[in-house]
């Protein structure tokens, strides 16, 4: 089971809202996931994005893939210099 963490679109038309979920790529981009990890607002200014930092680690070390979009949030929000350069205990 590949798990991806992607964006699920919400929202009316023309006024998106996504939430940043771990789900199995198999399933389709709005239906079924694992794990809701955050939300990302692109219409606000600046975009809004909070997401569950521990939780986002934990899956991204159990090998989840982001997609290019998630990355780029992940990269802004500065986790993804924290799992590529882990704490030392």
């Amino acid at each position: 089971m590949a798990v991806k963490i992607r964006l699920a679109r919400g929202g009316a038309k023309k006024k998106p809202f996504y939430q940043v979920v771990v789900a199995d790529e198999r399933f389709p981009r709005d239906g079924r996931f694992i794990e809701n990890l955050g939300q990302y607002d692109p219409k606000q200014d600046p975009p809004m994005v909070t997401l569950k930092e521990e939780r986002t680690l934990e899956w991204l070390q159990k090998g989840a893939q982001p997609t290019d979009t998630v990355r780029r949030l992940l990269r802004q929000k500065g986790l993804w210099s924290k799992f590529k350069q882990p704490e030392k205990a």
